[in-house]
């Protein structure tokens, strides 16, 4: 497992896929958050936070990490080297685990950087060191784990089909839908009591709940739970591959 996930690493740093979802993600947010004049911009707001880049980061997740997942399974089924992963002694989470674990600590290596943001933000407070740490905090982690649930979304749009353009919308598609869409629905206020409950299935609320800095286990087991039903729909995909082989 600990050989796969290295290969898959090295893969993206091997391309320009993922040394480019690095570079845009900081170009991004380094543009909205300290250059253009913008709600989100830092020194237009006049407070000694990081709301922006918490505000803009999961928007450009949503595009990013479909990206880097699109081609885990797609390419691996395309050139049937898929076939040769079955051949291994690696149970179908094994593979599946290798593959999440490299997308995640893609996506962490990506964070990582904007700690620089934070550092900047800490020396410009008035006074000095200013800024809600507890909530930087947890809205860093939240921001891990949504990267995480959306890798895990990625791999299960990946494995759908061997087209990675196909499985780069699809990921767009579902990623939008579990970020996005409840809380679209809770707002159309359609199921009168039980809007709040739905609400409360989107990963926006778990997210925006961990960013005030209060790490909550519901959350966390949220998103937890998030990421094992993909985990376990991409392995009940893999497996019908083989029952029809």
């Amino acid at each position: 497992m600990y050989t796969l996930y290295k290969k898959e690493l090295g893969s993206f740093f091997s391309s320009l896929m993922g040394y480019l979802t690095i570079i845009v993600f900081l170009l991004l947010n380094g543009l909205m958050l300290w250059v253009f004049n913008s709600d989100f911009n830092i020194m237009d707001y006049g407070y000694a936070g990081l709301d922006g880049l918490f505000l803009i980061g999961p928007f450009l997740f949503l595009f990013l990490i479909p990206a880097i997942t699109m081609r885990m399974f797609s390419e691996e089924k395309k050139n049937g080297t898929i076939e040769l992963l079955f051949t291994k002694p690696l149970s179908e989470y094994q593979i599946i685990f290798a593959k999440l674990l490299a997308g995640i600590t893609l996506v962490f290596i990506s964070i990582l950087p904007t700690i620089v943001y934070y550092i900047s933000v800490y020396m410009l407070g008035d006074p000095i060191g200013n800024v809600d740490t507890g909530s930087v905090i947890g809205s860093y982690i939240g921001l891990l784990f949504l990267g995480s649930a959306f890798v895990a979304i990625g791999l299960f749009a990946s494995v759908l089909t061997n087209n990675q353009i196909v499985a780069f919308i699809i990921a767009i598609l579902l990623s939008v839908f579990c970020y996005l869409g409840f809380e679209t629905l809770y707002n159309m206020d359609i199921f009168g009591s039980l809007s709040l409950f739905v609400r409360s299935l989107g990963i926006r609320y778990h997210y925006e709940s961990i960013s005030r800095g209060v790490i909550d286990t519901r959350d966390v087991l949220y998103f937890l739970s998030v990421i094992a039903l993909f985990v376990m729909l991409t392995r009940v995909v893999l497996l019908s591959r083989k029952w029809q082989k």
